[in-house]
């Protein structure tokens, strides 16, 4: 299946729209509630490094906006700390040993012909099911799970999404280098452009126009965001915002006292990067601070497009019957341990933003504090839309009891996972992070003997941003014992009783 392009996916909504004037009076005919849409916003990389959660010096008004009108989930965890596994893992509510795609080569389509998909339960539930932007990793997954073909216009750009001739320039010298930098030039660029030059602006402008053809029939809209993934390119206005002189470096750029040998990750996404270090070499503080900066600049850049989004939703009298979920594949290092994207199994990584605005629910501007996980999303907005067909394999729980009432018992653990291929003679070691209310602990078992090389444990009331690998602490000995346990017991056991 081909991507449509922009001008293609255009050109569609004007046969789309006059089907689209049938829908409200068929349903009145019939005399049908109206079911609730849902606009689903997925942002590339983001971290927790918004206002609204904590992060006071981040300039993101409309992600505060949207998180005083819904519920904010503060301890929310993807199943793994990278695109594809993460991105399947939610919308199929499989965790990745399930979904068996720990990388970036698998799609769903491949291992999971004959499950039903998230968009595939709209799909089959009535709904039009729209893909713009980055949803899945790959752009052509889970055909059957649209109504019509997705379109990423970030495919059409040149590179990486460049604009400026000196970054085209240094694409090309990059791409000379050798295997994997392809299309990669700098780590940043601040083009002085509209919004809607780079493709996250122009996804925009799509999903609009589609949010005025589906107004009246009931939508699935999925809106993926590419920034703040690298490279850092937003209109330079958003670079503006923020001054480089403000920047701060992370605090620890170190690695954990006692981490393990598959603990660490050397960032080669970033190294791929023309004039990024190479080898093992360390990020200056100079190229640090751009580097935030850049995030930074992304962040807001979206913030914007995200209040567009918004505020089109309010216009057209949707507000009162679409469910907003939005939510970042996975956290970010800046910095912090002395590295710097996704990969591994820190709290940073896993860690990601939450955010649901539903319609009827109780105490908007709520935050909730309950161990909750991306696999749960899916559960989660089947029994909010009341969709039928619901999978009996799914491996999260719905979180709408925890809209009404955050304070209530709930999940005991969540779990991550991320593989390694630093073992001798076998190759992969996967490592499975539980986050409990007050720990991350962490064990990288060996997948063919099913021994454990190597542990983690980092106490998060004393530790909080993971410093010290406090495994080998008599203090946390029985600690250990009951970390163990409830590891052993797995997801199912640490599910609301």
């Amino acid at each position: 299946m081909n991507l449509l392009t922009r001008r293609e996916f255009i050109s569609g909504l004007t046969a789309g729209a006059a089907a689209a004037t049938l829908a409200p009076a068929l349903t009145l005919a019939q005399g049908q509630t109206r079911r609730k849409n849902v606009l689903f916003i997925a942002v590339d990389d983001l971290r927790p490094q918004l206002n609204c959660y904590g992060q006071t010096h981040i300039i993101s008004p409309n992600f505060d906006r949207l998180a005083r009108e819904g519920v904010l989930f503060e301890r929310a965890y993807c199943q793994q700390a990278i695109c594809s596994p993460s991105r399947i893992s939610l919308l199929t509510g499989l965790r990745p040993d399930s979904t068996t795609i720990y990388g970036l080569t698998k799609k769903v389509e491949d291992v999971l012909p004959h499950h039903t998909t998230l968009p595939q339960l709209f799909k089959t539930n009535g709904y039009e099911t729209i893909s713009i932007g980055k949803i899945y990793h790959h752009a052509t997954d889970d055909s059957k799970g649209w109504s019509k073909k997705p379109v990423r216009t970030n495919d059409e750009l040149k590179g990486r999404g460049y604009l400026t001739d000196e970054a085209l320039e240094a694409m090309s010298d990059n791409e000379a280098i050798g295997p994997g930098k392809d299309g990669r030039g700098p780590a940043f660029e601040a083009a002085d452009v509209p919004d809607n030059a780079y493709a996250d602006g122009m996804d925009t402008d799509l999903a609009i126009q589609e949010l005025n053809r589906l107004k009246d029939r009931p939508f699935f809209l999925a809106l993926g965001f590419h920034k703040p993934h690298l490279p850092f390119c937003a209109p330079k206005k958003y670079w503006d915002m923020y001054k480089s002189e403000d920047i701060k470096l992370a605090d620890n750029p170190f690695a954990p006292q006692g981490v393990t040998r598959y603990s660490m990750s050397n960032f080669g996404e970033l190294r791929n990067y023309a004039d990024m270090p190479q080898g093992k070499e360390p990020v200056s503080d100079e190229d640090a601070r751009q580097l935030i900066h850049g995030y930074y600049a992304c962040v807001t850049y979206v913030d914007t497009l995200l209040g567009r989004v918004l505020n089109e939703l309010d216009r057209l009298g949707l507000r009162d019957n679409t469910i907003v979920v939005l939510w970042g594949d996975h956290g970010w290092k800046l910095g912090d341990h002395g590295s710097w994207c996704k990969h591994t199994n820190f709290y940073n990584d896993t860690h990601a933003p939450l955010i649901m605005r539903v319609p009827g629910a109780r105490g908007a501007g709520r935050k909730v504090t309950a161990l909750t996980e991306f696999v749960d999303i899916y559960p989660t907005l089947a029994e909010l839309c009341g969709l039928k067909g619901v999978p009996d394999n799914l491996e999260g729980c719905s979180v709408a009891p925890l809209l009404d009432a955050p304070q209530r018992p709930w999940k005991t653990a969540a779990f991550s996972q991320y593989p390694r291929s630093r073992d001798d003679a076998d190759k992969i070691v996967m490592g499975y992070s539980m986050n409990t209310d007050r720990y991350n602990y962490i064990e990288w078992k060996h997948v063919k003997s099913g021994t454990i090389r190597a542990r983690e444990l980092y106490d998060h009331r004393t530790d909080p941003k993971e410093n010290v690998n406090v495994v080998d602490d008599p203090a946390y000995g029985d600690t250990l014992k009951t970390l163990q346990t409830m590891m052993k017991g797995g997801w199912k056991a640490a599910l609301p009783k």
